[in-house]
């Protein structure tokens, strides 16, 4: 799921060098953290939060063949 993340912020950034990707696993769910430059978060979020909510959606599709939970989460 991690790796989804970053091919996707590292498609949407100005800087793909300084994306950070960091996977949280417990038993039932996973939390992926998403960190980028702070001149890059306006890109990651969205207009309202459009692409952010987009990025969830797409990981989430993916999990539920895991039968996983996943977060995802913006870090500044």
């Amino acid at each position: 799921m991690g790796e989804l993340v970053e091919i996707i912020a590292k498609a949407l950034v100005d800087n793909p060098n300084e994306v950070e990707v960091n996977e949280v696993e417990g038993t039932q769910s996973v939390i992926i953290e998403l960190k980028v430059s702070p001149e890059d978060m306006g890109k990651i979020i969205g207009k309202q939060g459009r692409i952010a909510k987009a990025i969830r959606t797409v990981v989430k599709a993916a999990a539920i063949k895991e039968n996983k939970r996943v977060v995802v989460e913006i870090i500044q």
